[in-house]
């Protein structure tokens, strides 16, 4: 089957490879409809890294993906051949002292997509799956759509996190995919109070445009004096703005860390914590917040398909990267779908 894995840091090349195979009873076979460009595969784009796991080359990335079934296992049970599905890229074992506590994506032995060590990327042709990873969609969702619903399900655990409800002021931090992602959470929610922070003017504008209250630019001003927010989401990664954030948050407000740093290490005034009773929370991708994420694009109410502003297919997967590597052409969300 046709792939295009990583061979080098920003460098893709065609190859091809066997196809999967169903080996236990509850694994499905599907076919890759389209693959999300995700912030994490730009990290190993650009570094070869996130934090200490370090990819091999040649290594396949992508996680945010939609298929459709080819193949079932015996012991599979909801979906069959022909379904159209959103994927959760995170295997659990179901056995450890995490899953067994409801917190499968923690799992000691969790294996995701396009991890080094873990499991391969989705740039290819077919995937095989557990059918606990695949969420049927209606016929009439786009595989773009549904390839949006992993980084739309983070933004709804972002907000389940963040114990939003409405009346709750929030800050978010980095407008893009999973900053947008919190923002259409929220708003899903009934949250009225989105203020915005980001230094590309095409995503502030965009925002704005889709239910942001405000939005600016930190690099040349701040918002208004006395603004603050119940709830900010880091989902930059950005170490730097951290401070700033926290300065904006109420007492006993929520700093959620949604964004993953290029650094080791980051810095925060433990006064302004301790002074105001800032809880700090943690985002490890999502746990059971696909269904959530597949009513949010099938809402009448809510429209997300702003965040798809690119298409490219499989053979154009290093011009997708790039653009979206050097915020090109307005990208938001760029989706490469097979040849």
């Amino acid at each position: 089957m046709k792939s295009m894995p990583l061979t080098a840091i920003r460098h893709f090349a065609p190859a091809d490879l066997a196809e999967p195979e169903i080996i236990h009873e509850t694994d499905v076979l599907f076919r890759v409809d389209a693959v999300g460009v995700c912030g994490s595969d730009i990290h190993y784009y650009r570094t070869g890294r996130i934090g200490d796991q370090q990819i091999t080359f040649p290594f396949l990335v992508g996680h945010e993906c939609s298929g459709t079934v080819v193949e079932t296992g015996a012991g599979v049970t909801r979906i069959k051949p022909g379904d159209r599905i959103a994927v959760d890229p995170a295997v659990s074992c179901g056995v450890c002292d995490q899953c067994r506590t409801g917190r499968t994506h923690t799992c000691r032995d969790l294996r995701f997509m396009g991890c080094p060590g873990q499991l391969d990327g989705c740039l290819s042709g077919y995937y095989v799956l557990p059918e606990s990873c695949c969420f049927p969609v209606s016929d009439d969702l786009s595989p773009a759509w549904a390839a949006l619903v992993e980084p739309l399900s983070i933004g709804c655990y972002a907000a389940r996190q963040g114990g939003l409800t409405p009346g709750r002021a929030i800050g978010i931090y980095g407008l893009g995919p999973i900053g947008l992602s919190v923002m259409l959470a929220a708003r899903a929610i009934g949250i009225t109070q989105i203020a915005g922070v980001d230094p590309l003017a095409y995503r502030r504008q965009i925002a704005e445009e889709h239910g942001l209250s405000y939005a600016f630019d930190p690099m040349n001003h701040k918002p208004p004096s006395g603004q603050t927010y119940d709830v900010v989401f880091d989902c930059c990664g950005e170490p730097d703005i951290l401070d700033e954030a926290c300065h904006r948050l109420n007492p006993g407000g929520t700093l959620v860390l949604v964004g993953i740093p290029e650094t080791a290490h980051i810095l925060l005034d433990p006064h302004i914590l301790r002074r105001r009773e800032v809880t700090i929370k943690n985002v490890r991708r999502q746990n059971g917040c696909i269904p959530a994420a597949i009513d949010l694009v099938q809402r009448s109410d809510i429209d997300c398909s702003f965040m798809l502003t690119h298409t490219f297919h499989l053979s154009e997967t290093q011009k997708a990267f790039d653009l979206v590597d050097g915020y090109s052409d307005q990208v938001i969300k760029a989706m490469i779908v097979p040849d």
